[in-house]
C-alpha cells in the first residue's frame, strides 16, 4: 500500500466540555466552557486524533458536528476512502476534526511526522497574542497588567465605548502591540470614529470590524491600521473574493475545515500579497497543534486557546510570557508514543 493511501477502519467522535479559568467575553456573548468535539480515526492499533470547536456563528453545535462525523463514519465503514469522505464535506468544524485526525493517523501509519510529510521544519516556539476579554475598562486594564509581559495583546471590543476600553488596555500594557477585535460588532461610523485613536496607539491590526455581509464598505478604504478578515473568510476562494477589502487574513482551521484547506488559504493570501494571521477558537492543545503549521509562516499568531482552560491535555502547548511552545513529541502528527 502506498504511503498516501489511508484506509481508516473506524471513525468515532465524542463531545467534551472543557472549563475555562475565567469567562471569555466577546461582542456576541460570553462562555465559561470550551465546547469541543474530538474525532478518533483508528486503523488497527494506530489512532489519529483531531479536535474541532463547533461555532454557533456558523450554525454549528456539538450535535450537528457529531451528526456530520457519524455520517462520515458510515461512508468510511462502507468502504469509501477516508480522505475522499473528508474532501467531500463542507468547510467547517466537522471536516477540521476529521482532516486533522487523518493527518495524525497518516503520521503514525507511515512512521513519518507531519513535518516530514510536508517537507518542512517542525514549528518552533512563536510569539502569540494573549486575549483581553471584553469587560469594563478597569477590568480589562487589570487583565492587561497581568499579561503585560506578552508582546502582543488581542483586545476584544464591542460598540459600547470601545475607545475607553482600548485606551485602558494600551495604558496598562504600554510595551505591547495590540490587535483590536470587535468580532463584527461595529458599523463603519464606529470604525472611522476610532481612526484617530487607533493611529496614536500601537495597533497592529483591526480584525473584522464590520459584519461579514456588510464588509463591501471596506473596499479601498484608507485606514491607519491594517484591516484583517476573520468571519469574512473561510476558504481559499473567500480570500480571493475579499482581497480588495482587507490587508490581512485570519486563517482558522475550524473555518477552513482542517489543515489541508488552511494551508491553501495561507498560500492564496501570500499570492495576493496579503498579510497572514493564524487564529483559533477557545480549545485545547489538540486543536492548536495542527494550527502551529499556519502560525509558523504567519505575520501574527493568535493561538492562545489553551491558555483559557483550567487544565489542558497532557503534553500540550505551553504559553510563557507571550511565547507559545509546541507540544511534546508524540502529542499530534508525530509517530512517537503519546505523552
Amino acid at each position: 500500500m502506498g504511503e498516501n493511501a489511508v484506509v481508516a477502519e473506524v471513525l468515532t467522535a465524542h463531545a467534551e466540555r472543557l472549563p475555562l479559568k475565567a469567562p471569555f467575553r466577546i461582542s456576541r456573548g460570553v462562555k465559561t466552557h470550551a465546547e469541543v468535539v474530538v474525532a478518533e480515526v483508528r486503523d488497527g492499533d494506530r489512532l489519529g486524533l483531531g479536535e474541532c470547536v463547533p461555532y454557533a456563528r456558523y450554525g454549528e453545535t456539538p450535535d450537528t458536528v457529531l451528526a456530520a462525523l457519524a455520517e462520515a463514519s458510515g461512508r468510511i465503514a462502507r468502504g469509501e476512502p477516508a480522505r475522499a469522505v473528508a474532501a467531500a464535506m463542507p468547510a467547517g468544524a466537522a471536516r477540521n476534526a476529521l482532516d486533522c485526525a487523518l493527518r495524525d493517523l497518516e503520521a503514525r501509519r507511515s512512521g513519518k511526522s507531519v513535518a516530514a510529510r510536508l517537507g518542512r521544519q517542525a514549528p518552533g516556539p512563536m510569539a502569540t497574542a494573549v486575549t483581553i476579554s471584553l469587560d469594563a475598562p478597569e477590568a480589562m486594564a487589570a487583565a492587561a497588567v497581568a499579561s503585560a509581559d506578552a508582546p502582543l495583546l488581542k483586545v476584544k471590543l464591542d460598540a459600547d465605548d470601545p475607545g475607553a476600553r482600548l485606551l485602558a488596555v494600551a495604558r496598562a500594557a504600554p510595551g505591547a502591540r495590540l490587535i483590536v477585535d470587535p468580532n463584527e460588532g461595529w458599523t463603519l461610523d464606529v470604525l472611522m470614529g476610532l481612526a484617530d485613536l487607533i493611529a496614536r496607539l500601537p495597533v497592529a491590526m483591526v480584525e473584522q470590524p464590520l459584519p461579514a455581509d456588510a464588509d463591501a464598505a471596506l473596499a479601498g478604504l484608507a485606514y491607519p491600521a491594517p484591516l484583517c478578515a476573520d468571519e469574512s473568510v473561510h476558504t481559499a476562494a473567500d480570500v480571493t473574493r475579499v482581497a480588495d477589502r482587507y490587508q490581512v487574513v485570519n486563517v482558522k482551521l475550524d473555518k477552513a475545515g482542517g489543515l489541508t484547506e488552511a494551508l491553501a488559504m495561507a498560500a492564496e493570501a501570500r499570492r495576493l500579497g496579503l498579510g497572514l494571521m493564524a487564529g483559533c477558537m477557545v480549545s485545547s492543545s489538540l486543536a492548536i497543534a495542527p494550527a502551529l503549521w499556519i502560525g509558523a509562516g504567519a505575520d501574527a499568531v493568535d493561538l492562545d486557546g489553551p491558555w483559557w482552560l483550567t487544565r489542558d491535555r497532557p503534553g500540550g502547548c505551553r504559553i510563557e510570557r507571550g511565547v507559545l511552545h509546541p507540544p511534546d513529541a508524540g502529542f499530534w502528527g508525530d509517530p512517537g508514543p503519546r505523552p
